[in-house]
């Protein structure tokens, strides 16, 4: 990777830039807004609490989580993920809910998860998840 802001890379928008570098260093995170303490996944203007604009940061999470909902997809939508693939609306202990994949065969509502990382050639790695105890 270069030393080129990821958006300059046209990896990211201003206010992205922060999560995926994040993500280079195998780190998630997500906003936290440090007016009333509302954590949203994915990063915006203003928090959708309370509407503050000038009190929003970058904050790591523990990659800990418990799926709300999963399904299979079965049909070609990108060439990086073959399917079948795993995609869930994963809950974080620190309260956001992510839309991610989930390795593995099979996963149901209500499983622990924890953050693990799929690689791209070009572009920062993406967080998805695995059942804790697979």
């Amino acid at each position: 990777m270069t030393d080129y802001p990821l958006s300059d890379r046209g990896l990211a928008d201003p206010t992205t830039e922060a999560f995926w570098a994040a993500c280079e260093e195998r780190r998630l995170t997500v906003q936290a807004c440090g007016a009333c303490g509302h954590r949203q996944m994915y990063p915006r203007a203003m928090c959708l609490d309370c509407g503050a604009t000038d009190a929003l940061s970058m904050e790591e999470v523990s990659g800990r989580g418990v799926i709300y909902s999963v399904t299979t997809i079965r049909i070609p939508v990108t060439e990086e993920i073959a399917p079948p693939y795993l995609l869930a609306l994963v809950d974080l202990e620190e309260g956001p809910r992510l839309l991610t994949n989930v390795l593995g065969e099979s996963a149901g509502i209500g499983d622990a998860v924890t953050l693990d990382w799929r690689e791209r050639a070009e572009a920062p790695p993406v967080p998805v998840f695995r059942r804790v105890d697979d």
